[in-house]
């Protein structure tokens, strides 16, 4: 009796094993590699008289794609992650040039496709020269000379940093921070150097302060930073070398930023910061509209 109820026992124990370990494995669906992409390029300002645009170089893609769940844009060898499928690219070489943009379409357990699409497009905008000479230190007596100057969040002035309604036209209209208010979350030590080669360079001292989920969703997982609400202070992000652009839509100076170049606060979007004003000596105030068009974000910045 003894040795059955010992059999029972062991074959009890190899079956609950059995199970348990049919428990712990998990499927993760079919691997289907995306396909079927579709791009479409809306030229800002085309129509049946200027179909290459109004000449701000701006053009809006759209990207779909059976099995996808992000996109990815590559231009000029630098990448802009999308998880919509939508991006802004702004385009500054002056005259009507074609331009080769590729979308790579991610799908499950990181398959992917890819399409490229040509786009012709008018840029007509040169920056005037105080613009420039403001930015990054041009001197109309020395235009080849090789120039820039380094920015950072003017901390220490009232509303420096805050939000409002997208298209609003009053600073910070619904929350601006205080002088010094956002000391320890990553954002005023950050220093943005632009030079006159086109580069853009964020120093971040190691780490960064940004929107959760577009900080996230863009540059990775949250390693260290405090999550703060819908802020992750202090995440953790080396220094990086972007791109710069300045075109001007509508009329209005927009800094465009390559990839997912940011300057102050990460808000994901198109990266592209509207000069809201420039007339004070040594800042500008800047203003950028978030990934979900839900805030337009504001910024005092200041020469370093």
């Amino acid at each position: 009796m003894k040795n059955i109820n010992y059999i029972k026992t062991v074959l009890f124990a190899v079956v609950f094993t059995f199970l348990g370990c049919q428990e712990d494995e998990y499927s993760f669906g079919d691997i289907v590699t995306p396909s079927n992409i579709v791009i479409t390029a809306e030229i800002v300002g085309a129509d049946a008289a200027n179909p290459n645009g109004d000449g701000s170089g701006v053009v809006n893609f759209t990207a779909t794609a059976d099995n996808a769940v992000s996109y990815k844009y590559v231009f000029n060898g630098e990448e802009t992650v999308s998880l919509s499928g939508n991006n802004s690219i702004s385009f500054s070489s002056l005259g009507l040039n074609t331009y080769t943009v590729t979308v790579v379409a991610s799908g499950t357990a990181g398959v992917s496709s890819s399409k490229s699409i040509e786009v012709d497009v008018l840029s007509t905008y040169a920056p005037p020269a105080d613009l420039i000479a403001k930015l990054y230190g041009y001197d109309p007596a020395d235009p080849t000379a090789v120039t820039s100057r380094t920015w950072k969040v003017h901390s220490a002035k009232n509303k420096h940093f805050g939000l409002g309604p997208v298209g609003g036209q009053v600073l910070t209209e619904w929350y601006g921070a205080g002088p010094d208010e956002k000391a320890g979350t990553g954002m005023y030590d950050d220093r943005f150097t632009f030079s006159s080669d086109g580069t853009f360079t964020h120093v971040t001292n190691g780490t960064v302060f940004g929107r959760d989920p577009y900080i996230v969703n863009d540059l990775g997982p949250n390693a260290s930073g405090n999550v703060n609400g819908a802020d992750i202070e202090n995440y953790a992000f080396d220094d990086y070398t972007a791109s710069w652009t300045l075109t001007a839509p509508g009329g209005t100076e927009t800094i465009s930023l390559s990839g997912t170049a940011f300057v102050g606060y990460y808000t994901g979007g198109n990266h592209q910061y509207q000069i809201f004003d420039r007339e004070t000596p040594n800042e500008m105030i800047l203003k950028t509209t978030d990934a979900n068009a839900e805030f337009d974000w504001w910024f005092i910045i200041t020469l370093e």
